[in-house]
């Protein structure tokens, strides 16, 4: 990870982009203070600033390039030596950024996160250059890593990359192919975070439910989840990012059957149509997706069902489009992202002819949502007058914010708690009052 540095130089990191993102850069700041350098949350005040990128989409891609100019100021403002762009833009555009951003001095990739103290260095140093490793880092439960959250809650990383070629998605060609960490990995760290104080574990990965099958030959979610819950003092554990032809039973079972497991589901549909899912190269049609949902609700009978849907997919008729409002009709899952359509560079989706217009994409990402909101609105005033568990994530002189079981952080909606003396990472038994569209209003008990 290279030799240790002689004088205190400081960092800051600008983080973008997922879950799964964050945790790279965790790493990386932890990595980086293991190897002596400092680390600031002022950009006016670092040597070494890094912005570790996001490209998924094209707004995505936009904001990381953003981030990257407002960075660069610093380099006149502030004491900024080194400006790195890190992650998966700089894998998927190192030679062209590193052509058209004057203002960088290196670019590096998914690939280079254990790298990152070194290449510090050479930049320190005065050198200039792109350089991205192949998509092979998985990080494991002996690295250093920094929390940049609240430690009560937590995200861990089961796998890297992703086998699924999906037509619009840029994924597996920057993260590379499934890689699983070993079980034994995922249970260490999550001992660790829980010691230090973590109430709630969320396992992520590109596809959660494709765990093991690399290194295991068969999927070991089920196994791993039961290793995970079993861990002394941990809360909540909640599993992200399922794909739905690889959810099995026995992993439903297990979610049904251990207390602390969240019983909660997310699953990426995509879409309903079999038309737009054949063209999207997604396994599985409409079909199977109605009878999977109810085989989760049959399951999991209490089940908190969150779903993602894209809209304006190249070819996607009206028929199309009012299949899926109705099929969101009469599923009322309880979350729903709807995102339009993104043609992105070098995926099959982008050549597809029968584009859609973007004036059509946002207008039936509006229509999809009018109807979700109204779903979650009754679902949320199904929920006044439990009462519940809320794990407390933010407290300020005016108002505190926490989530139950139904909400996982960042992507849900949030449940404002009246209690006295409350603080962050409490866990408080609270009655549900009253209920808006996304977020709820709870006191405590």
């Amino acid at each position: 990870m290279g030799a240790q540095v002689t004088q205190p130089f400081k960092v800051g990191m600008v983080s973008l982009g997922c879950a799964k993102n964050r945790i790279d850069s965790e790493v990386m700041l932890g990595i980086l203070r293991q190897q002596g350098f400092d680390l600031t949350a002022d950009p006016l005040e670092a040597d070494v600033i890094i912005v570790n990128s996001c490209t998924f989409i094209e707004s995505a891609t936009s904001e990381s390039i953003d981030a990257v100019l407002e960075m660069a100021q610093y380099k006149e403002r502030g004491r900024c030596k080194a400006l790195i762009l890190a992650g998966c833009m700089g894998s998927r555009y190192k030679e062209q950024l590193l052509a058209e951003l004057p203002e960088v001095d290196a670019i590096i990739g998914t690939g280079d996160v254990g790298n990152v103290a070194a290449i510090a260095q050479r930049v320190l140093s005065g050198e200039r250059f792109a350089t991205t490793a192949e998509p092979l880092f998985l990080y494991d439960e002996q690295m250093p890593r920094l929390l940049t959250t609240s430690p009560h809650s937590a995200y861990v990383k089961i796998a890297e990359g992703c086998n699924h070629r999906c037509a619009f998605c840029v994924i597996p060609s920057i993260r590379g192919s499934y890689r699983s960490r070993p079980l034994n990995s995922i249970v260490a760290e999550t001992r660790r975070l829980v010691r230090n104080g973590a109430k709630e574990i969320i396992l992520i990965a590109q596809d959660t439910t494709w765990y093991g099958r690399d290194i295991y030959g068969e999927s070991r979610l089920a196994d791993l989840l039961r290793r995970v819950a079993a861990v002394e003092g941990l809360h909540w554990l909640r599993l992200l990012y399922a794909y739905p032809t690889h959810l099995s039973d026995d992993v439903l079972q297990v979610v049904a059957e251990q207390p602390n497991i969240c019983k909660y589901v997310e699953l990426p549909l995509q879409h309903v149509s079999d038309t737009v899912l054949r063209a999207m190269y997604r396994q599985g049609d409409g079909a199977y997706i109605n009878r999977l949902i109810d085989r989760i609700r049959q399951i999991i009978p209490d089940v908190t069902l969150r779903t993602s849907f894209i809209v304006g997919y190249p070819g996607e008729t009206e028929a199309d489009f009012a299949a899926l409002c109705d099929f969101v009709t009469e599923k009322r899952f309880d979350h729903v992202g709807v995102f339009t359509y993104s043609a992105e560079e070098g995926t099959p989706a982008a050549q597809m002819p029968h584009q859609i217009p973007q004036a059509v994409k946002e207008e039936r990402r509006q229509r999809l949502l009018a109807i979700q909101q109204r779903i979650s609105r009754a679902k949320n005033e199904g929920c006044v007058g439990q009462v519940t568990d809320v794990l407390v994530d933010r407290v300020t002189d005016s108002v505190c914010i926490g989530r139950t079981r139904r909400q996982a952080p960042e992507i849900d909606g949030i449940t404002y708690v009246k209690g006295r003396r409350l603080q962050v990472g409490d866990m408080v038994r609270a009655r549900i009052l009253s209920a808006s569209d996304y977020d709820l209003t709870a006191v405590v008990e």
